[in-house]
């Protein structure tokens, strides 16, 4: 392949970290969900959050969605908080990590899947909230190193090596 770069070159590559915008707790199953100054990622996920062990950990949304959601109901960006995920992350291209391992503040997480939307959506965002998230409703986690986190840190794809 000379001259030609391998894909798993080309996908290793990020123009730049990322940041962590907000950090967003659900402290009950369908409570609204509270923004904090900062907090810790417990092995099974972020303190005071009900969150689902495991793979589903911590879920991550990227903040330049917000904006796409918004437009494809006809409104400006989107609340976080509608959309109940966790971790609100920019300027970094979250489904181009599926797999890999990411460093949040003290954290390490591994993105594992897509976080689909669900029926809520519908109600949290009005008609058609369901088909806008699909393709922008972020991905959900699991814990590799617990850490303290907060808005600010930067948001760092880990090496495969």
């Amino acid at each position: 392949m000379r001259g030609m770069e391998r894909l798993a070159d080309l996908i290793s590559r990020h123009a730049q970290d990322g940041r962590l915008a907000r950090i967003l707790l659900r402290p009950e199953r369908l409570a609204a969900p509270v923004a904090v100054d900062a907090a810790e990622i417990a092995a099974r996920g972020l303190t005071g959050d009900h969150a689902r062990p495991g793979k589903r950990a911590v879920t991550l949304i990227q903040a330049e969605h917000l904006a796409v959601i918004g437009a494809c109901l006809g409104r400006d960006a989107i609340p976080p908080e509608l959309l109940r995920r966790n971790l609100v992350v920019s300027g970094l291209n979250l489904s181009a990590l599926k797999g890999r391992q990411l460093a949040i503040g003290g954290a390490v997480l591994r993105l594992m899947t897509v976080c689909a939307p669900c029926s809520r959506m519908e109600a949290a965002l009005g008609h058609g909230g369901y088909s806008a998230m699909r393709g922008h409703g972020g991905w959900c986690a699991e814990v590799l190193t617990p850490g303290r986190i907060a808005p600010g840190d930067a948001v760092r794809p880990l090496s495969e090596e």
